[in-house]
């Protein structure tokens, strides 16, 4: 009888492991770029989803048209985000530092990223106390 039990044990002990494996392979970690990454070869960023970040520059932001560029550390390093799909967070402002996700498209030379959530910092975390 103690044999059949310890057999039980060790067949639900690699089940679980067997599952627990599964669902660990199966989740993609989600890699976030920065936009001097993306302007160097926009190309390889075309077919997914991507995830970025930058800075949202200062005087770009136009609500007409529902845009903005996004910035990165160089200042030839530059993103026009459509926005007209999503709502802004609190926290959003020129000059901040966002996170992005959206697909990025080339129209009429532009690169564009058609965000499909904006992400904004805690803004406590970044002010002095």
């Amino acid at each position: 009888m103690a044999t059949t039990r310890g057999k039980r044990l060790v067949v639900v002990g690699l089940g679980l492991f067997a599952l627990i494996s599964l669902m660990l392979i199966s989740v993609d970690p989600e890699v976030q770029y920065t936009v001097d990454e993306v302007i160097e070869t926009p190309e390889d960023f075309i077919s997914d989803e991507i995830h970025l970040r930058g800075t949202v520059l200062e005087g770009s932001v136009d609500d007409e048209s529902k845009t903005f560029i996004l910035a990165g550390t160089d200042e030839n390093a530059q993103l026009f985000v459509d926005i007209s799909s999503v709502a802004l967070p609190d926290g959003f402002g020129e000059g901040y530092m966002i996170a992005v996700k959206g697909d990025l498209e080339n129209i009429d030379g532009k690169w564009i990223i058609f965000a499909n959530s904006i992400q904004t910092g805690c803004p406590s975390k970044y002010s002095a106390e």
